[in-house]
């Protein structure tokens, strides 16, 4: 089966994380509603024209925007909003794991288009959409081979962020132009990374927690109790609070497993979040912990999954001194 490709000229073959073995992955750096269509409209057709199953995920401005572009056409199209699966950033591998194992059970190729982040964005939820950006070329490295699409409106986003692009992306579309991003790493590189791990990255400092504690094997009735306290004085509501407290319970269980039996729980709100921090002495080794769908014949393993959805962002860092977990619930 062909492919037909729209990427436009690129300067050299495109190799690492991106190819006949894994995912190909591609961002497109495009201005304003023309450059949206621009970026995405002959992509889909070109993947719908070879009998390709064809995902779009963006917001719905956008999704109504390319539907009526498309006519008749974006029937044939899977969409989902962003805004709705790309809130907490770690649900989306997933998302895109699903849609490339139905590819595959119906034996077709997949392409899919996605848009990361948005003028709306937090801080802390473009630094996890960046993060996530980095871990997809991990994600599928292996066959089989399928193509992802990554919008970025520059108009809309700092140069800090563009940076960011080109290291998380092996090709890069800029200006009608593909070209080789000679500062990406493909997973497994034996060559010096051309910037910091993202998984090892201290998080921002918040100031002085609104609670702060330590807490052993015997203390974890002590943090889902001040978890609730917190919650329900700050207004999260009886049902947010309940899931709050459970995800926060599943990461302080984790520490005592396997973070050396012990950890500190910081909590923080102000008029629009509320946040929980779990920190301990342990390492996490698994790099896509919590981003894969469990196996539910299996008896572990499903802690981190469960916390991904149930918190509006979750950033999670690790390095040889220790773990981080901050978890967010929004008003």
């Amino acid at each position: 089966m062909s492919h037909g490709s729209t990427l436009g000229s690129i300067c050299g073959p495109v190799t690492g994380g991106s190819g006949a073995d894994g995912i190909r992955h591609e961002a497109f750096l495009y201005q304003g509603d023309a450059g949206f269509l621009s970026a995405t409209r002959d992509f889909v057709l070109a993947g719908l024209a070879v009998d390709e199953a064809v995902l779009v995920a963006v917001t719905q401005p956008r999704i109504r925007q390319l539907r009526a572009a498309l006519g008749r056409a974006a029937q044939r199209v899977s969409f989902l909003d962003m805004a709705e699966l790309g809130r907490n950033p770690a649900r989306v591998i997933p998302a895109w794991q699903d849609f490339l194992d139905l590819g595959v059970e119906r034996g077709r190729l997949v392409r899919g288009i996605g848009e990361p982040t948005w003028l709306a964005r937090s801080g802390p939820e473009r630094r996890e959409s960046m993060l996530h950006e980095a871990l997809l070329n991990e994600a599928f490295a292996a066959p089989p081979a399928w193509r992802l699409r990554c919008l970025y409106d520059v108009g809309r986003i700092g140069p800090a962020l563009v940076d960011e692009i080109w290291r998380t992306h092996p090709a890069v579309v800029e200006g009608g132009l593909g070209r080789i991003s000679s500062r990406y790493r493909p997973p497994g590189s034996a060559v010096a990374s051309p910037g910091p791990d993202p998984l090892a990255e201290a998080l921002p400092d918040l100031g002085v927690p609104r609670v702060e504690f330590a807490f052993g094997p015997r203390d974890l009735g002590h943090v889902r109790a001040e978890v609730i306290r917190v919650a329900l004085a700050w207004g999260l509501g009886a049902e947010r609070t309940g899931e709050f407290e459970l995800a926060v319970h599943e990461v302080a269980t984790n520490s005592v497993h396997h973070g050396g039996g012990h950890g500190a729980v910081r909590l923080w709100t102000d008029d629009a979040c509320l946040i929980c921090e779990v920190r301990d002495g342990g390492r996490l080794y698994d790099r896509l912990a919590g981003r894969r769908r469990p196996d539910l014949s299996l008896g572990g393993g499903r802690g981190l999954w469960l916390v991904n959805q149930l918190c509006d962002l979750v950033q999670l860092r690790s390095t040889r001194v220790g773990t981080t977990v901050r978890m967010y619930m929004y008003v």
